[in-house]
């Protein structure tokens, strides 16, 4: 799990001891697990802010809370802290982050992330393009949004369609839909 070194410990306490409640911890997570795009995080995590399955593990002067579906991403992580002429640095390494660790019985939002950035996206950047998850509605609805050379580009709706639509729905039978929401008027880098 997330190791978190005495330096690192000492500094987050001092951060915490100056927040307005006893009871703020942290709560580590990754956003983007599994992908290129993969981010870890600490952030605050006032009473009530945990996520009910979130696995909490007590330190010495605080509680941190690890988000369930990052976990197995956060294998091998640590958090660090040293000091330097500027103060000192904080530091979170995950070196299992951005590791493809998809399974079918993963979370859809991961399957979908996981299908854009090693099949879809790919073949996108060779325009200067890309496309994201924005977020899933109706438990089984994509929406999406275009960037780079997609956005605004004439050749979307034939994208979306012919390329994007059929690799996720051919990809994850559970998905039913892919919606763009992207703002095509926007056409400064558009390829087409």
């Amino acid at each position: 799990m997330v190791e978190i070194t005495e330096s690192a410990q000492a500094y987050l306490a001092g951060l915490l001891s100056k927040q307005d409640s006893d009871d703020v911890g942290v709560r580590i997570f990754i956003t983007e697990p599994g992908t290129p795009m993969a981010e870890t995080c600490i952030a605050y995590c006032r009473p009530g802010e945990a996520q009910e399955d979130d696995l909490r593990v007590e330190y010495q002067a605080f509680s941190a809370f690890i988000d369930a579906r990052s976990e197995a991403f956060l294998e091998d992580a640590m958090v660090d802290y040293a000091e330097d002429r500027m103060g000192g640095q904080l530091t979170i390494k995950a070196p299992n982050a951005k590791v493809p660790n998809v399974s079918p019985d993963s979370p859809l939002e991961d399957q979908i992330n996981y299908v854009l950035h090693s099949q879809v996206n790919p073949s996108l950047a060779s325009h200067g393009g890309m496309v994201s998850l924005v977020e899933i509605v109706e438990e089984s609805v994509a929406v999406l949004q275009f960037g780079g050379g997609c956005q605004g580009c004439g050749m979307v709706d034939v994208t979306l369609k012919n390329g994007v639509e059929k690799t996720l729905l051919d990809a994850l039978p559970a998905l039913s839909e892919v919606r763009d929401v992207t703002d095509h008027s926007v056409t400064e880098n558009a390829y087409y």
